[in-house]
Formats: C-alpha cells, sequence, structure tokens
C-alpha cells in the first residue's frame, strides 16, 4: 500500500518526464540564438571600433557568413564591455597627427675644461628623425632662429612645432616659427613630459653616447654627435617604430644554410650592428 503523498510525486515525476520528452523532440522556433563565438566577434568589433554602430558591424558579419538579424546585433552592442582606458584612443589620434609634429630643445654638455655647450636639435614625430643638429657656446634668438631655417632650408616645415618655456626661445622665435608657416606650441609650465619626444631623445643620446666620453671642445661634439645620428637614423632600432629605424632598416635575408653574423662596429666600439656576411 502506498499513500496519497506518493501517488502525488510519482504524478510530478512522470509530468516532467513528460516535459523533458516534448521539448527534446519538438523544433525550437523563435529567434535564432547567437553563438558565444559571435558574440565574442561582436564584442571585438565594437572594441575595435568604437564609432561603429550596429548596421556597420551587421554588415561585417553578413560578409563574414553569419546570418543574424541587425536587431540581434544591437541588442549584444549595448551589453558589449567598455573600456575604460582611454589610452588606445589617445595613441590613435596621435598617430593619425605626429606627421604633422616637430619639436625642438636644448641639452647642455660639460666639456674637458668644465665649460658648458648647448646641443640644439629639431626632431619629427612620425619616424623620430632628427631633422637638424647644431652646437654652440652662446645661444641666442638670432641663432636659433637661423638654425630654424636651415632644418627645413626650401622643405615645407611640419603644421606644428613644440618647445618648452625656456627664455631662449623668446618672441624672436615665436615670430620666426609663425613666418615659416608653423603654429607654435609651448608646453606648460615645468611640464617636460609633454614635449616626451624630444626629451627621451636626449636621454637615449646621453645613455648611448654622451655618458661614456669627456668632450674635449665643441668640434669634438659635433663630431661625435655626427657619428651617432648617423647610427641612431641607420641603425638603432626604435621601440616607438616597431623595432624599425627612423631611416628605414631592411631585413637581412638569411641563406638556406643560415649564413655568417657579422658585427660591424659603431662609435668607436660602443655599439655595434650586425648583418649577414655576402
Amino acid at each position: 500500500m502506498v499513500t496519497p503523498r506518493t501517488v502525488v510525486n510519482w504524478h510530478r515525476a512522470g509530468f516532467r518526464l513528460y516535459w523533458t520528452w516534448a521539448t527534446r523532440i519538438r523544433q525550437v522556433g523563435g529567434r535564432k540564438r547567437v553563438s558565444k563565438e559571435v558574440r565574442a566577434l561582436i564584442f571585438r568589433m565594437v572594441a575595435e571600433n568604437p564609432t561603429w554602430g550596429a548596421p556597420r558591424i551587421h554588415g561585417e558579419l553578413l560578409k563574414l557568413g553569419f546570418d543574424f538579424s541587425e536587431r540581434s546585433v544591437s541588442r549584444w552592442i549595448c551589453r558589449a564591455p567598455r573600456n575604460p582606458d582611454p589610452m588606445k584612443r589617445w595613441l590613435t589620434f596621435l598617430s593619425n597627427h605626429r606627421e604633422a609634429i616637430a619639436a625642438m630643445d636644448f641639452f647642455t654638455v660639460p666639456t674637458l675644461t668644465f665649460s658648458v655647450l648647448y646641443c640644439f636639435f629639431v626632431i619629427g614625430h612620425d619616424r623620430r628623425k632628427i631633422l637638424h643638429f647644431n652646437v654652440t657656446r652662446n645661444p641666442d634668438a638670432l641663432w636659433i632662429v637661423q638654425q630654424l631655417r636651415e632644418a627645413w632650408a626650401y622643405k615645407q616645415p611640419h603644421r606644428f612645432l613644440l618647445f618648452d618655456r625656456d627664455a631662449k626661445f623668446g618672441a624672436d622665435v615665436v615670430s620666426a616659427v609663425r613666418d615659416m608657416g608653423s603654429e607654435p606650441i609651448r608646453t606648460a609650465f615645468r611640464s617636460p613630459w609633454q614635449n616626451g619626444v624630444a626629451e627621451r631623445w636626449v636621454g637615449s643620446s646621453r645613455r648611448d653616447l654622451l655618458d661614456h666620453v669627456i668632450i674635449l671642445n665643441e668640434r669634438h661634439l659635433k663630431r661625435l654627435m655626427s657619428a651617432y645620428l648617423h647610427y641612431y637614423h641607420q641603425d638603432r632600432t626604435h621601440l616607438g617604430l616597431s623595432k624599425d629605424t627612423p631611416a628605414g632598416r631592411p631585413t637581412e635575408i638569411r641563406g638556406a644554410r643560415g649564413g655568417q653574423i657579422q658585427s660591424l662596429s659603431r662609435l668607436g666600439g660602443l655599439h655595434h650592428r650586425y648583418a649577414v656576411a655576402a
């Protein structure tokens, strides 16, 4: 004999089994389910293309062979995680404008006789190329204006010229920059990071060369810096250029057996360039 409660439990268990069997054999209707792969692809498109809407993303999915409605894509776009870090957008902005930006700055070098030489340079933001370099003992506004003329000579100057608030960059220098066709952009007071490309090049030249030598005079410094600029442009790989050089260094082609690697001395042996022997 069984109790009424047992009979009720049997009925409910049978009810669950029946509907489990019925839903398995019945075809599912309604909107097509969006797989996890497609959802991840939609989130990736939203992250990589922040200005795209549902029609653009839906069009890309159709071209990739995914058959979904635009409404389904729009529903999943609203659920896509947003990247709070604006660094990628700033990098994109700078990469689209860096060809029009150049920077100039000074740095000092002590000599053997404890005097100070002033090194002036102009660097382009696009390929980190040194457009002009010179050395003087007494920098003034007229000398700086002449260096700017020599930097571009008969070429079209960059749209923007970035420099700090050094007293040497006075009103005469600002007027000369405008007369050349560039727009002078001055950094904030005591903010060297706003001219980061120029400051990083100064650090590189010190670490690569100037920290390892004692400068005798102005002629000695010009000769060493001329050799360093050739090494910097032709041989030295740059992290900001995807491990390429400012002048563009071709990749060596090795034979089937590899080929012997030879080292080429630079800056008197401070650095070397490696190449495949012919």
